[in-house]
């Protein structure tokens, strides 16, 4: 199948536009923090923050180096020759860019970046990251008003919802990392929110890899129940795992202990209960689907 170049008006298109705003921005970002010196950062104060500082450069780079490969293989046509579903592919990078530019744009200048002596570089950075947050959010507006045989499951809400369990898993990565700095005594309540939090990444790439490979016809269940019996093992996951939350809420709220710690797990607690939230409503879509196909 021959390679065939854009003509010159879909170079001014708006997808072209926002995915070009998307590279520059990200790269703008993780260069800005990658030249800021060690003194810049808040580590002396708060020692979450060379965790979280290299979550938002991960994830600036991560979107810079995948965003810039959809923008070149869309430029020469030559996304028909992969072996992936490419309309799941760009909503997908686009939701999850959505998530974790956000991610980023709040932690950055909240945690990493230093109050004390603000870097015009440091407050530049967040103003990329914010661009290239809004830039994604056009990207995704983008897409889903493309015609309807151009639009995968990802643009559906289930698939929303598929996105935001993925996104709070990997947002509880970082966390994880610094609760485990900071715990100290009884680990099993840390172990075993480990444990859920990384059963569930697990069923979320999963699902990624079977919906983006167009691999939902070769399950050995059908690919509703299998959707289903995934989302009640993540609504059960993630209750365990919140109740565990708050009850550390209030041991550290009772015996006063260090306020960063206490500040890590009630982000940790948002974040799973936002999660949690996405499982349950996925599930609610998953029996519904169950149903009406029952009675068809």
């Amino acid at each position: 199948m021959p390679v065939i170049v854009l003509e010159a008006r879909d170079f001014t298109s708006p997808l072209f536009l926002v995915r070009t705003l998307e590279v520059f921005s990200s790269c703008t970002a993780f260069s800005l923090v990658a030249s800021l010196e060690h003194k810049n950062s808040n580590s002396s104060s708060d020692p979450s923050s060379d965790t979280f500082r290299i979550f938002c450069m991960f994830t600036w780079c991560f979107f810079f180096v995948i965003t810039l490969l959809i923008h070149i293989i869309s430029i020469i046509q030559f996304h028909s020759l992969i072996p992936i579903s490419w309309k799941n592919l760009t909503m997908t990078v686009a939701l999850l860019g959505v998530l974790m530019s956000l991610s980023s744009t709040v932690v950055f200048p909240w945690i990493v970046m230093d109050h004390g002596t603000v870097s015009p570089r440091a407050l530049a950075a967040t103003v990329a990251s914010g661009l290239t947050f809004m830039a994604y959010v056009s990207e995704s507006c983008v897409l889903r008003t493309q015609a309807h045989e151009q639009r995968g499951y990802i643009s559906t809400l289930p698939g929303f919802l598929k996105i935001i369990q993925l996104w709070g898993g990997l947002k509880m990565i970082p966390l994880m990392v610094i609760i485990s700095n900071l715990t100290t005594g009884v680990l099993w309540q840390f172990w075993i929110s480990c444990v859920s939090y990384g059963i569930c990444i697990f069923i979320s790439l999963v699902i990624l890899v079977v919906i983006l490979g167009d691999f939902a016809g070769r399950c050995l269940l059908p690919f509703d129940r299998f959707l289903a019996a995934f989302s009640l093992i993540g609504v059960l996951l993630y209750m365990l795992a919140t109740v565990i939350c708050l009850t550390k809420i209030l041991q550290l709220s009772e015996t006063q202990s260090n306020l960063n710690h206490l500040n890590v797990v009630i982000m940790e607690t948002v974040v799973s209960s936002v999660t949690l939230l996405a499982y349950t409503v996925d599930l609610a879509f998953s029996i519904k689907l169950l149903c009406d196909r029952r009675h068809m």
